[in-house]
């Protein structure tokens, strides 16, 4: 019998998200390294559009997800608590980072665009307040590593143990044990 699977649309917005935060993660830690110029300027406007984009596509995620179900768990008891106290820290993270983002850039002198089309910010050139923000965002973002880390390696577990679970998150066919 084939585990209840996953929408498409589901699916979609759970690997595009996981392809924009691997790569936010990896562009955060690699462009503060960058030499002041036109390269690290490109990196950090790069990053500020795809931590917008996350914001945008995690309210439609949480949006799809209060019409839409998710699949009945394949695990019980201590298993199933701890995957959905994660898969809430998860979408806590994928909306409390990328907010902390903004507002960082919001309390700077600098222009916040999204793509190069300007973003209203919601604050003022001010450097205490920068620093907040800033230190919450990394914060969040350490935080958000190690979640998904955590998810990653359930993941591989119920690959391993070809139990259903994974296939449930994976377009095409549903492989039996």
């Amino acid at each position: 019998m084939s585990p209840v699977r996953y929408t498409l649309p589901a699916m979609a917005l759970h690997w595009v998200h996981a392809i924009l935060v691997v790569w936010l993660i990896w562009l955060g830690w690699t462009m503060a390294d960058l030499p002041k110029g036109a390269e690290r300027s490109a990196a950090y406007s790069l990053h500020k559009s795809l931590g917008l984009l996350v914001l945008v596509l995690t309210v439609l995620r949480l949006g799809w997800r209060l019409r839409h179900a998710p699949p009945p768990a394949l695990v019980s008891g201590w298993q199933a608590r701890l995957a959905v106290g994660v898969h809430h820290a998860l979408y806590l993270i994928l909306l409390l980072t990328p907010l902390a983002g903004y507002l960082l850039s919001s309390f700077t002198p600098y222009p916040l665009r999204f793509f190069g089309l300007e973003v209203v910010k919601l604050g003022w050139p001010d450097e205490a307040l920068n620093a907040i923000f800033k230190s919450a965002h990394v914060f969040l973002a350490w935080s958000g590593a190690a979640l998904i880390a955590l998810h990653v390696a359930a993941a591989i577990k119920h690959a391993l143990l070809r139990d259903g679970n994974l296939q449930r998150m994976l377009p095409g066919r549903v492989f039996k044990k």
